[in-house]
């Protein structure tokens, strides 16, 4: 049997932050009593006893409940007190998981607002980083090398896309562009400062077994003039003319991890850019 309130009945959300958890949380509830009914109310960023004044003030004409998530003691203790005072039910919905934290990982909350939304900005700016690096993989579109924090120029199999998505996890925007001899690259490549390029370069050898790999994964003949030495020597040598020309540091991924490499990119450009 279903409930069905009588009619709608009004949740204040407080919050010293945005106020997103508190509403999801009240919102799952509501659902159980017919979501329809139920009103909710937002007041973010609660800092004062003004604010708390004024959301007491309005539970206390619509005999509504307050559900909040405060973590500054003093403003949390002013709610309560007056919540108390004026009979109305306020529900401190961190409290009693905060306080199980305190009590297993013997610790102090750090009592401040906003971190989760500080956690969000950098989850969002890594989606956003994500999506950039898939948008401008391979030199899809040169208008993501002057858009890009980070440009990684290179021949085919020099582990540039996995790089940019590795550094985009990290929260840097990554444009890729593949150097071919029998293509020039975009202008822009030669408009970027040299502080946000990177050029990947690799020994002949570990280029001609990587391309052959790739080759049989594919079910194509390793003899391919793909993987052959002559055309290997020279792409490498192209590379190399573009790489001086635009005076970019370069890095030789030969027997390193994706990993390694990237840190590297990140600590040759933080260096380049202090000069």
């Amino acid at each position: 049997m279903s409930i069905i309130l009588s009619e709608k009945e009004v949740v204040y959300v407080v919050s010293d932050s945005v106020g997103e958890t508190a509403e999801f949380v009240v919102k799952a509830v509501a659902t159980q009593f017919n979501g329809g009914y139920v009103d909710i109310r937002r007041h973010s960023y609660a800092e004062d006893r003004e604010d708390i004044e004024e959301v007491i003030a309005m539970a206390r004409q619509t005999n509504s409940i307050i559900a909040y998530t405060i973590v500054i003691p003093q403003l949390k203790k002013y709610l309560d007190q007056r919540a108390n005072e004026e009979g109305i039910m306020a529900v401190d919905l961190l409290n009693p998981l905060m306080e199980s934290f305190m009590k297993r990982f013997k610790k102090e909350p750090n009592h401040q607002p906003k971190l989760m939304r500080k956690l969000d900005d950098e989850y969002f700016r890594r989606v956003e980083a994500i999506e950039f690096a898939v948008k401008y993989d391979d030199g899809r579109d040169p208008r993501g090398v002057m858009r890009a924090d980070i440009v990684l120029i290179g021949v085919s199999r020099t582990s540039k896309t996995p790089l940019s998505m590795y550094l985009a996890h990290q929260g840097f925007k990554v444009a890729n562009v593949p150097l071919v001899p029998e293509v020039s690259p975009p202008e822009e490549v030669f408009n970027i400062p040299r502080n946000k390029c990177v050029g990947l370069v690799i020994t002949p050898d570990k280029l001609n077994e990587i391309r052959k790999e790739r080759l049989k994964a594919l079910g194509l003949r390793s003899e391919a003039n793909y993987a052959s030495f002559e055309r290997i020597l020279e792409e490498l040598e192209y590379s190399e003319k573009i790489m001086k020309r635009i005076g970019c540091p370069v890095i030789n991924v030969s027997n390193k991890a994706v990993e390694e490499t990237a840190n590297l990119i990140v600590d040759i450009l933080k260096s380049e850019r202090s000069r």
